[in-house]
């Protein structure tokens, strides 16, 4: 059964964040082996500016507040395990994702780009030459996934990442949210942020293929003015891919994301699987926690 509300969130140090309409909770195992749960309320901003809310465009605004949140959450994390007490001031929080984007831009624009520019004059066709494009930046983000995956840190966060997972396809299959029913779930989810990212990249070769062969620079400059439309394109894709009877060529499109997800998502153990379920629970109505929450 399909529920009303789509739950979804991200692994962070030692935890698991969720995130819900109006709500947010990170569930973090301290050193000490206890649980601290952090709860907030949200304010989407569709509720102040409709046209947040349309569709297209409701996937960049969650583009860019799934970035603040998550750094949000993850310095909180990493602060509940430290046991240090420090927040992100806004500078630093602009700052960074400012930074993580520039390299981002540098690893799966610049690059694939300053290729193309290199071999476009022995290419006849212009379909072919942005599925090669594709092909390099795809090429780029696995060896990226691949190579941050070898770290144990990491490691441990794919997971929680994996736990997510399980936990919100307990939650959405209607069975009581417990360790034990979220352990049968798989570690793949149609939803997740990897997905996102690959859609991104299939759809970028389609987009693209409309001009042409541009300059370097001028191939760069559509790939940053084009990225807010592709990505609020891939946000309605994933949002159907989740749905109840998903249409076939969305399914296609969705499913070389859920691949990749082998290499982002690691079968989690038990006490992380009751970390994702009191984020989860975070969030929920207090008619669907099922139990006195604290």
């Amino acid at each position: 059964m399909s529920r009303e509300v789509s739950y979804g969130g991200q692994a962070v140090i030692e935890g698991v964040m969720m995130k819900g309409l109006n709500r947010l909770a990170v569930a973090v195992r301290k050193p000490d082996n206890s649980i601290v749960v952090q709860r907030r309320k949200l304010t989407p901003l569709s509720e102040k500016f409709k046209f947040f809310g349309w569709p297209f465009i409701r996937g960049v605004v969650t583009l860019f507040s799934s970035l603040i949140l998550g750094m949000q959450s993850l310095t909180y994390a990493a602060n509940q395990v430290t046991e240090e007490d420090e927040e992100l001031s806004p500078l630093e929080m602009s700052l960074t994702i400012i930074v993580s984007l520039g390299l981002a831009l540098l690893l799966f624009v610049a690059l694939p780009a300053g290729i193309i520019a290199l071999i476009q004059q022995y290419i006849h066709y212009d379909l072919l030459l942005n599925v090669i494009e594709g092909l390099i930046k795809i090429t780029a983000f696995l060896t990226y996934i691949v190579l941050i995956g070898k770290l144990d840190d990491i490691k441990r966060v794919f997971m929680y990442h994996g736990a997510e997972h399980k936990v919100i396809h307990n939650y959405e299959s209607d069975k009581e949210l417990s360790v034990e029913n979220a352990r049968g779930f798989t570690t793949l989810h149609a939803r997740c942020g990897t997905n996102f990212l690959f859609i991104v990249i299939i759809l970028s070769i389609l987009f693209f293929s409309f001009f042409g062969r541009p300059p370097f620079l001028y191939r760069i400059l559509y790939h940053i003015l084009l990225l807010p439309i592709i990505a609020g394109t891939s946000y309605e894709v994933i949002k159907l891919a989740g749905g109840d009877n998903v249409n076939p060529l969305i399914k296609v499109l969705a499913t070389p994301g859920l691949w990749l997800q082998k290499l982002t998502t690691n079968e989690p153990d038990d006490d992380m699987l009751e970390i994702a379920i009191k984020a989860l629970k975070g969030v929920l109505p207090e008619e669907e926690r099922g139990e006195e929450y604290v």
